[in-house]
């Protein structure tokens, strides 16, 4: 795993990249069987008649993947992270069988803990796109982070 990085180590403004992730019909349909069982995610036949014209993925599954290419990725090394909350979550376009994703993850807030002085809260505007840059998926992600150990 790379080195470990800390909340004293950060910047508002910093930014990491993640993806591809390459969204497939079978996926999709598999996800969504188990975790999200509408027609517009399982079912083609209804899915091609409805508003979307075709199966497309959960937004549950968008989010799952992108939490996984965030953990394989490890932009901060071994360092343990705890989801604390996400705000403005929104789905704002379908994704579709074919989409490749792409995620930037930027740090717009640091906030070091006054009573614990061994952590504080990072805080990530995080915006998946498809292979044509439009914006599918969109959120802010808040995460304890441990500061340097002295």
């Amino acid at each position: 795993m790379s080195k470990s990085v800390f909340l004293d180590d950060l910047e508002i403004g910093q930014s990491w990249h993640g993806g591809p992730i390459e969204m497939t019909e079978a996926d999709i349909i598999r996800f969504a069987s188990e975790y999200d069982p509408q027609p517009m995610h399982i079912d083609t036949a209804t899915a091609a008649s409805g508003r979307f014209g075709g199966i497309i993925a959960s937004g549950w599954h968008v989010a799952a993947v992108v939490m996984r290419d965030f953990v394989e990725k490890a932009p901060f090394g071994d360092t343990p992270l705890l989801g604390l909350k996400i705000d403005d979550l929104q789905w704002r376009l379908a994704v579709r069988p074919g989409d490749l994703l792409s995620i930037t993850r930027e740090v717009i807030d640091i906030a070091r803990s006054k009573s614990k002085p061994d952590r504080g809260v990072l805080t990530m505007q995080m915006t998946v796109a498809n292979q044509d840059g439009a914006v599918v998926m969109s959120f802010v992600n808040l995460m304890q982070m441990p500061t340097r150990p002295r």
